[in-house]
């Protein structure tokens, strides 16, 4: 191989190391149509990165190494990223709940996006195992006081995560008596073949109760969550009836998740009408 071709790899190897960063998974097909390469050209690449181990290699692609440990980033950490697409999905999130509704909110800055979306909707009866979701509602009624139709919250009590969670065999044992109309559910990765992750056990737990406890299951999940896999997973795509995601999700990724459930688009033609995309 010329000293042409190994700057050519190294930099074709750079720009599927920043891909993969930056959007927390690639496809190996989604490589070849952006570099120009071949499948086995990509799949090469990936081989070498992953022997460096500045990538873990999942099946059709690539995920961040830190994504598949037990790595879990705080609340703070997670709050400044994707604003746009998080402020998208929690509005269009949204338009699912209906006065009187009883829901759940699992813990995430996507959910914490949606509750702030919530405060207006008459008569909801709100579970929530995140401490920053209940403050949502907590911080409204202070300021406006308890008016006729503020929303009721149920805090389920539990062990704090970095991420404001609560979790544990408090949390459990509350969720476990409960049943919900909805359930709106933050996760650190979503794949087919790992369905709905996170890196902590204790969470990955009580989210199976939330995800038990519910008529119907709706995913708020960014792109950036698109084939990240944590240590634990605990829920398949087709226990999910509604994902609602923003416009950034792959095209092949839309379409592979859409043979599990549906897929709604924040902010595209038809997402109003709850129409699939």
């Amino acid at each position: 191989m010329s000293e042409n071709q190994n700057l050519l790899a190294e930099q074709r190897r750079a720009l599927i190391l920043d891909e993969v960063r930056r959007r927390g998974g690639v496809r190996v097909n989604e490589l070849t149509r952006k570099l120009g390469v071949s499948d086995m050209t990509v799949r090469r690449d990936l081989d070498a990165l992953a022997r460096q181990g500045m990538l873990e290699k999942v099946h059709g692609g690539a995920v961040p190494v830190v994504e598949a440990s037990t790595h879990e980033p705080g609340f703070e950490a997670k709050s400044g990223l994707e604003l746009t697409a998080k402020e998208d999905i929690a509005r269009a999130a949204a338009r699912l709940v209906g006065p009187g509704a009883a829901i759940a909110l699992s813990g995430g800055t996507t959910t914490y996006a949606l509750a702030q979306h919530l405060l207006e909707v008459p008569e909801l009866t709100v579970v929530t195992n995140s401490v920053r979701v209940a403050d949502v509602f907590h911080a409204a009624q202070r300021t406006s006081g308890q008016r006729q139709g503020s929303a009721t919250v149920v805090l389920t009590g539990g062990v704090r995560t970095p991420s404001d969670s609560l979790v544990g065999p408090v949390a459990d044992q509350a969720i476990a008596s409960l049943h919900f109309d909805l359930l709106f559910l933050g996760v650190h990765g979503i794949s087919v073949e790992a369905g709905l992750s996170t890196p902590n056990l204790a969470e990955a737990e009580t989210n199976r109760r939330l995800v038990h406890s519910a008529r119907r299951v709706v995913v708020v999940a960014d792109h950036t969550k698109w084939g990240v896999v944590g240590l634990s997973s605990f829920a398949s795509l087709e226990q999910v009836d509604v994902l609602v995601t923003d416009a950034d999700l792959p095209a092949e990724a839309r379409a592979e998740m859409s043979e599990h459930l549906r897929v709604t688009v924040a902010g595209e033609d038809g997402e109003e009408d709850g129409t699939d995309s």
